[in-house]
């Protein structure tokens, strides 16, 4: 069988359709949807900042449409999903809880040492507030008042680094790196725990796969997820650790198929669940036509490399950045049009007033801002902004600036569409 080559363009469609991303959804979402989405992804990273909708539910809507948030939010309680350290923490699917056991119960492999140092200096601490949960019932850390000088429990909610956490903060995220405790439900997005074996009752560590099987289904299911991979995208998508996967096996076992990218030297990867897309994706059959917007933590773009060698998109978040060194903005969203990444939006939803705020939207060089693309990228905002419950989408600047008011224009029209239908 001669050796599959693939343009970079289908590459990128055989990476968005295994993403979930190709094309548009012909059916209303329901609750399932959700999980089987994650199950797709494998993972759903999990990010705080609440500019737009956080990031899970986000990254959910660019695949699914309008859907209620909560949905993911009870698949969380009813135990369909749990709570754990993958690329980062992420929602992951209850199947998988075996994949993760080895590093709650080696926390110092995977780089965790504050973890093990804190539960052999606080040890007294830590069993006692294990012994708490397990005559009271689940916490969440607001529940504890500070007791170590600091601010007080709702500055200490702010708060984003290890080193800031209250005391009983820092044991109950210990104890859940270590297996001990789980993640039951979430309220108002904040965690609240409770023994693993009440979340988890059935699980026995005797079904906890050997090592070795657990890197080679981890780097089985990061290829299928990606839909096509270099061998250097592999060990980002669930954060593992040398020593990484030998891929040629997987390929001699059929798990994987070798193929190649017009331009690249070395080979790519694709599962062999996804041989008829490949297929298809060499042929020209696969055809993007999604325009969404992004997360800055969708798995399309959270590995900044990758973006840039599949997408020629140099991403990078700025909220971590001084104001005055920034270039795009707080918490700028990709923009992904038919296949291509074609822009980037600095946007914020003011819900109490319906305002959908646009700050800026700057367009990648060599983007021909045709009217069909600015239809689409209007079409894209205004669903977003629905979703949000914030219909009035205002747009400040642009880049290029002389696209502002044809991409106002543009969302007039649709906006008066709407409203019209």
């Amino acid at each position: 069988m001669s050796e599959l080559i693939l343009s970079i363009g289908a590459a990128r469609a055989l990476h968005l359709a295994a993403q979930g991303l190709l094309q548009p959804r012909r059916r209303k979402a329901v609750k399932d949807d959700v999980l089987d989405a994650i199950q797709r992804m494998g993972l759903l990273q999990i990010d705080t900042i609440n500019v737009v909708a956080r990031s899970p539910y986000l990254v959910l809507w660019s695949r699914l449409g309008g859907y209620p948030p909560e949905w993911l939010d009870e698949l969380l309680a009813e135990g369909r999903l749990f709570e754990y350290w993958a690329h980062e923490a992420c929602f992951i699917p209850r199947e998988d809880y075996g994949l993760y056991r080895h590093r709650m119960l080696d926390p110092a492999a995977m780089g965790w040492k504050y973890s093990s140092t804190w539960m052999r200096e606080r040890a007294g601490e830590v069993a006692a507030l294990l012994a708490h949960i397990r005559t009271n019932g689940p916490v969440r850390s607001s529940d504890f008042e500070r007791s170590d000088g600091k601010a007080g429990a709702k500055a200490d909610a702010k708060a984003g680094s290890w080193w800031e956490w209250k005391p009983e903060k820092r044991s109950l995220e210990v104890l859940f790196t270590s297996g001990a405790l789980m993640i039951t439900r979430r309220h108002n997005f904040q965690r609240v725990y409770d023994l693993a074996e009440r979340v988890l009752p059935d699980w026995d560590d005797a079904h906890m796969p050997p090592l070795a099987e657990v890197r080679r289904r981890f780097a089985l299911q990061a290829v299928k997820a990606l839909g096509v991979a270099r061998a250097g995208w592999i060990p980002d998508y669930h954060r593992t650790r040398r020593p990484h996967v030998a891929l040629a096996p997987l390929v001699e076992e059929g798990l994987l198929l070798r193929a190649r990218v017009e331009g690249w030297i070395d080979p790519v990867y694709i599962h062999s669940d996804h041989a008829g897309l490949a297929g298809q994706a060499a042929a020209g059959g696969l055809n993007a036509t999604l325009t969404t917007i992004l997360s800055p933590f969708d798995p399309v773009v959270w590995d900044r490399r990758r973006a840039l060698e599949l997408f020629g998109f140099d991403y990078r978040l700025e909220c971590y950045t001084p104001a005055a060194k920034r270039r795009y903005g707080y918490f700028t969203l990709p923009v992904l049009r038919r296949g291509v990444l074609v822009g980037r939006v600095d946007a914020k939803a003011h819900r109490k007033s319906g305002v959908f705020e646009v700050k800026a939207v700057f367009f990648e060089p060599g983007v021909r801002a045709s009217e069909a693309l600015l239809r689409d990228v209007a079409q894209a905002l205004q669903r977003c902004a629905r979703w949000h419950g914030c219909p009035d989408v205002q747009v400040g600047r642009t880049e290029p600036a002389e696209l502002g008011p044809r991409l106002a224009g543009v969302l007039g029209m649709h906006s008066d569409t709407q409203a019209a239908a």
